[in-house]
């Protein structure tokens, strides 16, 4: 028990300093200005309101096309799928898929959505890369949040005439809902903050403008800190607005993860 309080304590730390750390160094940028205009002078003045409109768009994609297509995979698995070599396997894969490197899962938008499909470099190619990175955490959360509901819930809905997609609907689903819903938005923090995935299917360097529809171009707050951190031609001069974005980021992914803490507790007294 000591030994997991001072792991405990010191991965606490750890994380205390480096939110300390860009705190004092990134809350200085941040002002109104900085959220809502666009970057001017080759992104060494300005704001970051593109980043965080694409970051936006992608998420919501995301979300459009992982949460229903694992929360379905997952009631298959769990409700309807008999336990059998196929079925362990499928198991299996998924787990395995969730712990691929998410530049794999870029290469992979590249070759099926950009190319593939022929949706060139844009927010659905983007969206649906990231969709696809998140699955598999989603189906996994979902189908343990399912399995953790007791049986006799099952009986009692069917030996009350409901039928088991109805028992599924009315009473599986909403005992199961806390663990779903933060599993899916845990997945979605996770892929608002990555880089690689998006780098190959549809983030731009620099934009002037915003998206108009899913076909476009965007700019993302992981790739423009990628930019002003290691590629920018005055790195020093910008290394302000990095920390800036870098706390905008962090914000908004401690916010998602607040989101579903808040929500499953909300479910819980419910």
């Amino acid at each position: 028990m000591r030994w997991l309080q001072f792991c405990t304590l010191l991965v606490l730390l750890m994380f205390g300093f480096v939110f300390w750390d860009i705190f004092t160094k990134g809350a200085g940028a941040l002002s109104w200005e900085f959220l809502l205009t666009n970057p001017r002078k080759g992104m060494t003045e300005g704001g970051i309101l593109p980043a965080v409109v694409g970051t936006t768009y992608v998420t919501l994609l995301t979300a459009l096309f992982a949460v229903p297509f694992g929360v379905a995979a997952a009631i298959y698995l769990n409700e309807y799928a008999q336990d059998n070599p196929g079925t362990r396997l499928i198991r299996a894969a998924i787990r395995n898929l969730a712990g691929v490197p998410s530049v794999v899962f870029g290469l992979f938008g590249v070759a099926i959505f950009v190319q593939g499909f022929s949706m060139g470099t844009s927010l659905l190619a983007s969206g649906l890369t990231l969709g696809l990175l998140t699955l598999p955490y989603i189906v996994s959360t979902s189908e343990e949040a399912l399995r953790n509901v007791p049986g006799s819930y099952r009986e009692g809905a069917l030996a009350l005439g409901a039928t088991h997609w109805q028992s599924i609907r009315s009473v599986v689903l909403p005992a199961a809902m806390p663990g779903i819903v933060t599993g899916s938005l845990l997945g979605l923090s996770r892929a608002a903050g990555e880089t690689a995935p998006i780098l190959f299917t549809g983030v731009a360097f620099y934009l002037r403008y915003l998206p108009d529809s899913v076909w476009d171009e965007f700019m993302a707050l992981p790739y423009h800190l990628f930019i002003l951190s290691t590629q920018h031609h005055a790195i020093r001069e910008v290394r302000p607005l990095a920390y800036g974005t870098a706390l905008v980021l962090l914000g908004l992914v401690l916010l998602l993860n607040l989101l579903a803490f808040g929500l499953r507790a909300r479910h819980k007294k419910i």
